[in-house]
């Protein structure tokens, strides 16, 4: 089976126009746990990795609070090019990035997907998501004929701009880390969890 990686990509004239590299997944390619963004952004494009930046921050904050390293979870988004104005992935481009993403969730197979905010919830459920009320759901979800599980979360920006979505935020990460049986306390593979 190829790789996850997108070495080169021209299916959508106005992101290959406004990118300046192509962004692909980052972490291990076994992870249990992936987390899946909408596109990069000015920094992503800039570095050439996702969610490097203030949203970045946050995440990686709430992995450490799960007990997890940004190292030791699967990383990427819904369409690997910056959307001019960091404006929200058209519909057309997210069809043409489907079978990218279809690639790489086939090659990490991870035990959880985790929808980081509205837009790839909507794309990764394919039906409306009120990504607030839904927030730590757990659904069945299919892409490229195989079955996945999937936690939908709000946004790291969300805690950014509303401090009322950070106990949502970590408290979904942390959720989504017992889940995927994975992150914790190490404490010689006794669970913490009988302690709360």
């Amino acid at each position: 089976m190829e790789g996850p990686d997108v070495i080169a990509c021209e299916q959508c004239p106005e992101l290959v126009e406004s990118r300046s590299q192509i962004v692909d997944g980052v972490g291990p390619a076994d992870a249990d746990l992936l987390f899946l963004g909408e596109a990069p952004g000015a920094n992503e494009d800039e570095q050439g990795e996702p969610f490097v930046g203030r949203s970045g921050t946050v995440l990686d904050e709430a992995l450490q609070d799960a007990g997890l390293a940004r190292d030791d979870v699967r990383i990427t988004n819904c369409v690997r090019c910056r959307p001019p104005d960091n404006r929200d992935p058209h519909k057309g481009e997210l069809a043409n990035c489907r079978g990218h993403l279809g690639r790489e969730l086939a090659v990490v197979d991870p035990e959880l997907v985790v929808t980081l905010g509205k837009v790839p919830s909507e794309h990764l459920l394919d039906r409306s998501v009120a990504v607030t009320k839904a927030a730590g759901d757990v659904v069945d979800v299919r892409l490229g004929g195989q079955g996945y599980r999937a936690v939908v979360s709000v946004h790291p920006a969300a805690t950014l701009y509303d401090g009322s979505q950070r106990e949502t935020f970590f408290g979904t990460i942390e959720r989504a880390a017992e889940i995927a049986g994975v992150g914790g306390q190490d404490d010689g593979g006794q669970s913490n969890l009988g302690q709360f």
